[in-house]
């Protein structure tokens, strides 16, 4: 079995958040770190693999599944469900973003928490009362990472 080891992993979900699609791009950038070690030909072959494999079930959903869906949608047990669907993707999300915060250091008395505690803070002030585009934001952030550590 293939790993992507942790810091390759923070570095693609970065770039990623500055690209449209990004469940696509981080598909394609795991597919090419799991092959990584097995030459270039082999990373590109991982990339196009891993794009297809995340693209093509909801291709096949969209393309199967659409004639169907303006029937289905009139039933209150369908289109209630997929209210309950919204709300477990919304959790798994918050319940990935704590998992990924676990690592980071808050609260410890360093200049590195502070730091942290700076980003994450600073990155959510902007995002909710600036216009400033999210890919300024993470590109600062990739350089406040590359020149601090």
């Amino acid at each position: 079995m293939v790993r992507i080891n942790k810091e390759d992993m923070y570095t693609g979900m970065g770039i990623v958040r500055a690209v449209p699609g990004p469940v696509f791009s981080i598909a394609a950038f795991a597919g090419g770190m799991a092959l990584k070690d097995m030459g270039p030909e082999m990373q590109v072959l991982g990339i196009i693999i891993g794009s297809i494999a995340i693209f093509l079930p909801s291709a096949l959903l969209v393309l199967f599944f659409f004639p169907i869906w303006n029937n289905l949608k009139k039933y209150a047990a369908v289109y209630r469900s997929l209210e309950g669907i919204n709300a477990a993707v919304v959790g798994i999300m918050i319940g990935s973003t704590f998992y990924i915060l676990k690592d980071i250091s808050l609260y410890e008395a360093k200049a590195i928490s502070a730091m942290n505690l700076g980003v994450i803070l600073g990155t959510f002030l902007l995002l909710c009362y600036t216009k400033v585009p999210a890919p300024v934001i993470v590109g600062v952030c990739l350089l406040l990472g590359y020149f601090w550590y």
